[in-house]
């Protein structure tokens, strides 16, 4: 085996430079909680998650392989630890005192460094019910640095306009763009690359002021546009990925993937998630290529 592994290093010395693709993907776990009903604690229709849920769970996250995985809807990382299996992934999440709480697990094989919570995002802080925080990370690769910013917006406001008066929802989503304005502002500053991705509860279509409203900080792309999901029965994204800075160079053309669930029946819903898990890939730098071996294939740590 010992032989094996420096055969195995020794190839990886000779190959020829090409560029390492990050994987980076986007999965809100829809209500990860395994808190019983009768707690009082879950908003009615709610259901906890059992064991088998669990475990189904995980084997999509095997499925999808991907080095860098924003979840939203999660109750703590000891249940994300449970979907995202420590063998594997490193958990980093929001300090909030809530039940759906933002975060990242990372390849085990990845630098990171974790930053304050983006708790602005949380407009009403002396409300009874708060509003979710960011979870936000740089990850180093070798020496090439890569900000990622997980959200998680407020519900209510898919497509009304903004300043729709009738709809309180659409009225604190428009007050979220400012926190949101200030992080991309800092990045756009530092020159490096950065990603802001999650759960945006808005299509974010091209004729969407909340997105232009994004733009004025900093050039993004954004890796769904003009794409649609085939989620339960397909629709519109909510859950995007926007990429800016340097990091635009790098995205992978044409990689952009969702992972269907197999199962259909609509009842699954509760015990998966409403929402089916979207990646993208990033060319690191081909300098750096050779020396950074794919860090998850088939389930496994690499040697």
């Amino acid at each position: 085996m010992r032989t094996l592994i420096i055969l195995l290093l020794a190839l990886i010395t000779l190959a020829p430079a090409s560029a390492r693709e990050l994987k980076v993907a986007v999965w809100n776990l829809s209500w990860l909680t395994q808190r019983p009903e009768a707690s009082g604690e879950l908003p009615r229709g709610v259901v906890a998650k059992q064991a088998e849920d669990i475990a189904r769970l995980q084997a999509y996250t095997r499925m999808l392989k991907a080095d860098v995985i924003a979840f939203e809807g999660v109750d703590g990382a000891e249940i994300a630890a449970q979907v995202f299996p420590p063998d594997l992934y490193r958990i980093h999440i929001t300090q909030d005192a809530v039940l759906q709480r933002t975060g990242f697990a990372i390849a085990r094989d990845l630098n990171f460094t974790p930053h304050a919570d983006l708790t602005a995002l949380d407009i009403y802080p002396n409300a009874r019910f708060h509003l979710r925080s960011a979870a936000d990370i740089t990850l180093d690769v070798l020496g090439t640095k890569l900000r990622l910013l997980a959200v998680h917006l407020k519900a209510g406001c898919v497509r009304d306009k903004l300043e729709d008066q009738a709809n309180p929802a659409c009225r604190t989503i428009a007050r979220q763009i400012a926190p949101l304005q200030s992080w991309l502002a800092e990045r756009q500053q530092e020159g490096a690359g950065f990603v802001l991705l999650g759960d945006f509860n808005r299509w974010l279509d091209a004729k969407d002021p909340f997105i232009d409203r994004l733009q004025q900080s900093a050039p993004l792309l954004r890796a769904d546009a003009a794409m649609s999901s085939n989620c339960w029965g397909g629709g519109a994204f909510l859950d995007h990925i926007l990429i800016g800075g340097t990091a635009r160079q790098m995205l992978a053309a044409g990689s952009f993937r969702e992972l269907v669930y197999r199962e259909t029946d609509q009842a699954m819903r509760q015990h998966l998630s409403s929402h089916c898990p979207i990646s993208i890939k990033l060319n690191l730098p081909e300098e750096l290529a050779n020396s950074v071996p794919a860090l998850i294939e088939n389930g496994q740590k690499q040697p």
